[in-house]
């Protein structure tokens, strides 16, 4: 009888948010939203500050800004989205790094026969160049930007995308909202939250499968996952 070959991981994809998940991304956001309210003549907010407001697309992320500058108009907002959203396209990756550790774990993964693959809310016109400009743009199956198919998180649609566009196969997911934790189980697919994204509330309250504090976590928990 042939012996079924063992696995280390159960999963021929791991698919990643960008944002908050792979890469700290704040400081870039933060001077975006910075140069778009200085526009205004209001004054810059301190990295920390801005955080909070990342996590639900940049037209949410400066209407945040905007209300706790000083207040925040339908025209104001229309106004001052092209001006962030410009600067960004010219800025992708100033500040931008990869969390600790998301390195050396994309290594295993790799070493594993793992694909990894993106699936982020980010416009493509922002997260191929910010992948391209990192330098690992290569290094993923597929990426599938949150208009690559008409929608975005949490609709299932851009997941399974990710999926086919990777060859197809079993499938996890890591992000840091309630976005990325609700599209993969509308996905039907496990997913893992990261607490050290842009989390809006408690880790707990995004129902994720699994969370870790740090990629070092990643692939012995992964290794112990329940096979199916």
């Amino acid at each position: 009888m042939a012996q079924i070959p063992f696995d280390p991981i159960p999963f021929d994809i791991v698919g990643f948010d960008l944002d908050g998940t792979l890469f700290d991304t704040s400081g870039d956001l933060a001077a975006a939203v910075n140069y778009a309210i200085g526009k205004l003549d209001r004054p810059p907010f301190p990295v920390t500050e801005i955080k909070p407001f990342v996590g639900k697309g940049a037209k949410v992320m400066l209407e945040r800004a905007l209300t706790a500058s000083g207040g925040c108009t339908a025209e104001m907002l229309a106004d001052s989205l092209p001006v962030l959203l410009d600067y960004y396209e010219q800025n992708l990756a100033i500040h931008t790094l990869p969390y600790p550790g998301l390195l050396d774990a994309m290594d295993a993964l790799e070493s594993a026969g793992v694909k990894l693959a993106i699936c982020t809310n980010k416009a493509e016109r922002f997260t191929v160049p910010l992948m391209k400009q990192i330098g690992l743009a290569d290094r993923f199956a597929s990426i599938v930007g949150g208009d690559t198919v008409g929608v975005s998180k949490p609709d299932p649609a851009p997941i399974h995308a990710m999926i086919e566009r990777a060859g197809g196969g079993r499938c996890i997911f890591l992000g840091d909202t309630i976005n990325d934790i609700a599209g993969a189980r509308n996905a039907g697919i496990p997913s893992i939250a990261v607490s050290f994204g842009f989390v809006d509330g408690a880790i707990e309250d995004l129902g994720a499968d699994a969370v870790i504090d740090h990629f070092d976590e990643l692939v012995p928990l992964l290794e112990s996952w329940p096979r199916p």
